[in-house]
């Protein structure tokens, strides 16, 4: 922990003013993943008798149950395509997604058809959790999925809150989730 700049007070005064700044409980981290349903923030909080900056992500059940079936679906089309490697979609010089080869069409028809399998099936099934990470190079890390419909600043509020006073309430029941059809809404 001596190096984890997460502990110093000097960083720990910073995210203070920051926070005293915006009259929150935490910071916002500027990144291109923040979403709805995604959120990366600081706050400060105890760990082992110790003030240190809390670098949380917290989600919802929502993306999380799609992430773990889209997992479902890669590791299925490596075992079915062992030619399989992630696939990477590439621009033309118009910013256009250029065609698919052959074989990634094939195996991108075959992991959307196992992703609408396992959601029928629910086969995946995720609940409310908290993960901490007391190995990382800034602060505690902490992955949250939560079952909320979005990433709110009043979720991160009550959240920080409910933490900081040893006060959460996580949901144990499992969940399972069908994507949304944009032509059904």
């Amino acid at each position: 922990m001596n190096n984890n700049k997460g502990f110093d007070p000097v960083e720990i005064q910073k995210l203070k003013e920051q926070m005293a700044a915006a009259n929150t409980s935490f910071v916002v981290i500027d990144s291109e993943d923040n979403s709805d349903e995604f959120m990366n923030f600081h706050f400060i909080g105890m760990y082992e008798g110790k003030e240190v900056v809390y670098d949380a992500a917290l989600y919802t059940l929502r993306l999380h149950h799609s992430s773990e079936i889209y997992e479902l679906a890669e590791h299925r089309a490596a075992q079915r395509f062992p030619e399989y490697h992630q696939i990477a979609y590439q621009e033309d010089e118009n910013g256009d997604f250029e065609p698919l080869g052959d074989l990634e069409e094939e195996i991108g028809l075959f992991m959307a058809e196992v992703m609408e399998e396992l959601e029928d099936e629910e086969a995946v099934k995720v609940h409310e959790h908290v993960d901490m990470d007391a190995n990382q190079d800034f602060g505690i890390g902490l992955d949250i999925g939560l079952n909320i419909d979005k990433v709110t600043g009043e979720v991160m509020s009550k959240f920080v809150l409910d933490f900081n006073e040893d006060n959460l309430d996580l949901d144990a029941r499992l969940y399972s989730f069908q994507t949304e059809d944009d032509e059904d809404e």
